[in-house]
């Protein structure tokens, strides 16, 4: 099973707790990098660390949860070789692995109940990469990345 690692703000505590309950539940090894309860908190903290440990390749997979979701998706991808989506039902779950290979699930707490969570995170999970002319879509972001990091 995958190790996946997963981090919230205070809005989205609540359906991480859930998530990662079901995710473990699912023989899935869950890193949590917080936050531990529903005091408020600065989302970026959270996406940042998830987004740094995808990145750097130690987790293939990460889930962010933030009250829109919005936030959290904003963070993430400003990190290079992060592709996160924002997902608020099964098919752009679906058509963000089929197509764009993203490597993290954002999901909006404040949107989003469990079992619609769980039938995202199981649909997320089970897509894979479709390949072929996304590659070359994927590869063109890369560098993308490449110049962009070189200006900074």
């Amino acid at each position: 099973m995958d190790r996946i690692i997963v981090g919230s703000d205070h809005a989205g505590f609540t359906l991480k707790e859930a998530v990662k309950s079901y995710l473990e539940s699912k023989g899935h090894r869950v890193t949590d990098v917080g936050t531990s309860d529903t005091a408020s908190v600065d989302y970026p903290d959270f996406g940042c660390q998830v987004a740094e440990e995808v990145a750097d390749g130690k987790f293939s997979r990460g889930i962010l949860i933030c009250g829109s979701g919005v936030g959290m998706a904003i963070v993430a991808n400003k990190l290079p070789r992060i592709r996160a989506v924002l997902s608020m039902d099964e098919e752009t779950a679906r058509m963000s692995r089929l197509h764009n290979d993203t490597n993290i699930l954002v999901l909006a707490g404040r949107r989003t109940d469990i079992d619609t969570a769980r039938r995202i995170v199981d649909t997320w999970l089970s897509t894979a990469f479709e390949g072929g002319r996304h590659q070359q879509r994927l590869e063109k972001i890369s560098e993308l990345e490449k110049r962009l990091c070189r200006q900074s």
